[in-house]
């Protein structure tokens, strides 16, 4: 049960990016989509956690930190993402977002919590020389320069959510890892576009439950400015809103951490990179989205430095001293 959990949460998290493709042909705007989105994310996750008593004991600090986490750093990354995902195919986002198990790598580096290892270099090469294919379409013409400017943004922006949660004592996004694709060998703790592993004493549905609540809060400010929200899509976009919160956000969360607890943060990790493939493969499905042949390529050498950086290290035999 453990892997096929943890296989169902990518598989749900990458429906998003066609259930927000979908939202936006029955007229839903960005800014209602992320409202809708966490607000309803924010309502079950607390009602999840408030039953298992997760948040029951949390500190004030930490009660802070998760919703800034989610205020800020979540936000700007699924605004971004969101954004993207109106100028640009869902596939192409998806394996552009997946440039941020490398930046998290890099990142880590360079602050020193990790040390620069040959598997870790090898894999970032494989990163960069994929991400360099699949954004080559820009070249040609054929792919929207703003809308993979804002894709790359939005992973550069959970590149720093991971690393800010890192300190916090925990991290997630929408594509919850144990540990963070990118950051090997028991690195760094990550959610992925919201799950979070405990840490700092923080349950990870809790803390999952707070970065909601927070990005809620965020739109829902950013709605009052513009406003207020602007409901008057086709009532389809209702049925690919509640898709968004309850099967891309609640359910995978749920999931991944199921599985998680099955087989550990690293084969869950690993097994997490079946998400961009289901994005790929449903928006050609759906949407008859093609990607030219180097930036298939392209997306096959990301996933593939995701897989050599993630996979868990052969254990050495010891020899006992004579």
């Amino acid at each position: 049960m453990g892997p096929l959990l943890c296989l169902l949460s990518a598989a749900c998290f990458g429906a998003m990016a066609i259930f927000g493709k979908l939202a936006y042909d029955a007229g839903v705007g960005v800014g209602d989509l992320l409202l809708v989105r966490f607000a309803i994310a924010a309502v079950l996750l607390l009602v999840v956690a408030g039953t298992t008593g997760a948040l029951r004991g949390v500190p004030r600090r930490s009660l802070v930190a998760g919703l800034a986490m989610g205020g800020i750093g979540y936000a700007t990354q699924s605004g971004l993402f969101f954004g993207a995902l109106g100028r640009i195919d869902a596939s192409l986002l998806a394996l552009i977002l997946y440039a941020y198990p490398a930046l998290v790598t890099v990142g880590a580096i360079l602050l020193g919590r990790e040390r620069a290892s040959r598997r870790r270099i090898a894999a970032l090469v494989l990163a960069s020389v994929g991400t360099a294919l699949v954004l080559g379409g820009a070249a040609t013409g054929t792919l929207d320069p703003l809308g993979a400017a804002m894709g790359f943004g939005a992973a550069v922006a959970y590149m720093v959510y991971i690393l800010v949660g890192d300190r916090v004592g925990a991290a997630g996004g929408d594509r919850p890892t144990g540990v963070a694709p990118g950051a090997a060998d028991g690195g760094l703790p990550a959610g992925a576009d919201g799950g979070l592993p405990a840490g700092a004493g923080i349950p990870p549905v809790a803390l999952s439950s707070l970065v909601c609540t927070g990005a809620a809060c965020t739109f829902a400010l950013a709605s009052v400015v513009r406003g207020g929200p602007q409901f008057g899509f086709a009532p389809s976009g209702w049925l690919w809103l509640v898709a968004i919160a309850v099967i891309s956000t609640v359910a995978a969360i749920l999931a991944f951490f199921a599985g998680m607890a099955r087989v550990g943060p690293s084969a869950a990790s690993i097994l997490s990179t079946l998400e961009p493939v289901v994005t790929v493969l449903l928006a050609a499905t759906i949407f008859a989205e093609n990607l030219t042949v180097p930036q298939v390529l392209g997306g096959v050498v990301v996933l593939g430095a995701v897989l050599v950086v993630q996979w868990p290290a052969r254990k050495r035999a010891l020899v006992p001293a004579t």
